[in-house]
């Protein structure tokens, strides 16, 4: 009788009970996984972005110093070549293109698992013009 008494107080979880958890957990990471995957690729973007605007300005000061986007009739060479500048590299950055006394453009274009970004290459010009393979993408 006091086994008995004892078992009534020793209740565990069910194996249904287990197994509905479990596939709630399923569920909510199967909604919450693609969300976050796009926020990574947003904020790799927009670092990218960030360092192509860099590039810009600094293309801009050579300009301004010597009248000429080239450095003995041959383009610069950048300070950096890809983003994030340390570690992985998520975008590789290059001239688009020639560069000529009075013209650049710059692209950034996606690598390893930025690949996968729908925004794909990422350009700035001299004048300013932004463009990406789909729109919204700056």
């Amino acid at each position: 009788m006091a086994r008995n008494r004892q078992m009534k107080f020793l209740r565990g979880f069910t194996l249904i009970e287990m197994m509905i958890t479990v596939a709630i957990i399923g569920i909510l990471a199967s909604i919450a996984y693609p969300s976050y995957n796009e926020y990574v690729l947003k904020s790799r973007r927009a670092a990218a972005q960030a360092d192509l605007t860099e590039l810009s300005q600094w293309l801009e000061r050579q300009f301004t110093a010597n009248m000429s986007y080239l450095v003995n009739n041959k383009a610069p060479t950048l300070p950096f070549s890809q983003s994030p500048r340390s570690g992985a590299a998520h975008y590789t950055i290059s001239f688009k293109g020639n560069v000529t006394n009075q013209n650049y453009e710059l692209l950034a274009k996606p690598t390893g698992a930025q690949a996968k970004d729908s925004c794909g290459d990422l350009t700035l010009t001299r004048s300013g013009a932004k463009t990406a393979a789909k729109t919204g993408c700056w």
